[in-house]
């Protein structure tokens, strides 16, 4: 209350020495309001909890916490922003849309009754990612196909659409002030990191390698050899550094079709029963049962929002990424939905486990959009140009940064801005 008296004086003593016209006297009076707005906002920001802040960069001072999202159905590192100081002009959205007219629809409220992975992608000249090309120094050098050395770029005029609305363009400053005081994890394979990296903020979101989400481990044999199982019945030992976040992003697929893990003799194990042979659709299934059992027992859904991201497409033709399976040369995308993949068995398990859960999990379901994009993987440009000899393993599961995992985080961000609006409106009743 000190400061706002010594405001309040200051602003009496100048008005003194203001002239009474009304034009005068009206700004006076408008200066006055402004700035007991500001006291107010700055005062809100000193209520933060140190305990559930975002870690900062040093000399950044901290920010005012925003209400937690609820729960509803749907390696740490400090950063300077790429996506978020290429975001320094207002907000853009795909069409504007008076917001007096009576009628109107916000592109927000579009996306309500709409299934927004439900879609096509669009070529769009105009269209420019939220950071340049190369720009970045925080993304690995082996999804940064710009920087080593890939031509085209084609792939990134490309604009996801759904099919039955708009959806807001990614806006790192309100995406930054959504997350004001709230801790963000990615939980698992390199697929997470790939998003993960696209998400780069001024603060601190964490990367939580957990390629499985349950636990890797290790057994002795009855000739006392080692051998390596995954036990299906144990959450990874990780959980105990996001149980507590505000927002968690899950993910596990790609490690799943590894030959290892395919195959399934003598890998999987339920307590001390290791399985001579298990189908890797029956392992995949107990996995995610485990994983639910865990989020139902240890999250507080009315603290924590929790999503899980479907299965991303890979391309590989003519074998895997181990056996001289290829994606170099593809610069444009599959067109037609019926030259589309089938629907992944991994996608179908993890719908059938989310329906049976108590927690509210919003599926980010991924797939689609993905299996269109055989354009936007590394591909030979997973390393430097330099470096590229004939032979080599190509990378046709991950992608270009920026590219497709950009528009991951543009869906993430209109489910968040929904509920933070919703969140809002229901506060202020």
């Amino acid at each position: 209350m000190d400061s706002f008296k010594n405001i309040q004086n200051t602003l009496l003593q100048s008005s003194v020495n203001i002239s009474r016209s009304r034009t005068d006297y009206f700004f006076t009076i408008l200066f006055t309001l402004i700035l007991i707005c500001f006291f107010f906002l700055f005062s809100a920001s000193d209520n933060t909890s140190p305990a559930s802040r975002l870690h900062c960069p040093p000399n950044k001072p901290p920010r005012p916490s925003s209400a937690v999202f609820p729960g509803a159905r749907f390696a740490s590192k400090s950063y300077r922003s790429c996506a978020v100081s290429a975001a320094f002009s207002p907000a853009e959205t795909c069409h504007q849309i008076p917001g007096n007219a009576v009628g109107s629809v916000s592109v927000e409220e579009e996306t309500d009754s709409c299934d927004v992975f439900d879609g096509h992608w669009v070529v769009d000249e105009d269209f420019e990612p939220v950071y340049k090309p190369g720009s970045c120094p925080f993304i690995d050098d082996s999804f940064n196909c710009f920087k080593n050395g890939r031509p085209d770029s084609d792939y990134l005029r490309l604009k996801w659409k759904p099919h039955a609305c708009e959806i807001p363009r990614f806006d790192g400053l309100k995406m930054l002030k959504m997350l004001t005081g709230k801790k963000m994890v990615f939980v698992g394979d390199s697929l997470n990191r790939n998003m993960w990296e696209s998400l780069d903020f001024n603060c601190s979101i964490d990367f939580i390698k957990s390629p499985f989400l349950v636990q890797e481990w290790k057994f002795s044999d009855k000739a006392g050899t080692r051998r390596e199982t995954l036990r299906l019945d144990m959450m990874e030992g990780s959980y105990n550094n996001y149980h507590d976040a505000d927002i968690i992003v899950f993910n596990t697929g790609h490690w799943w079709t590894h030959q290892k893990t395919f195959q399934g003799k003598y890998y999987f194990q339920e307590g001390n029963h290791v399985y001579r042979k298990l189908e890797v659709a029956d392992a995949y299934k107990k996995a995610l049962r485990t994983w639910a059992r865990w989020v139902d027992a240890n999250i507080n859904s009315s603290r924590t929002r929790v999503f899980f991201r479907g299965y991303s497409s890979s391309h590989f033709k003519g074998g895997q990424w181990n056996s001289g399976g290829s994606c170099y040369g593809e610069t444009k995308p599959i067109t037609k939905e019926a030259h589309l993949a089938p629907y992944p068995w991994m996608m179908i398990a993890l719908e059938s486990v989310l329906s049976k859960m108590k927690t509210p999990v919003v599926f980010l379901n991924i797939t689609k959009m993905t299996d269109y994009r055989k354009d936007g993987h590394p591909s030979i440009f997973k390393q430097s140009a330099s470096t590229i000899r004939q032979g080599m393993f190509q990378d046709c599961s991950h992608w270009c940064l920026p590219g497709v995992p950009d528009s991951w985080n543009q869906l993430l961000y209109a489910v968040l801005l929904k509920s933070h609006k919703t969140l809002a409106s229901i506060s202020s009743h």
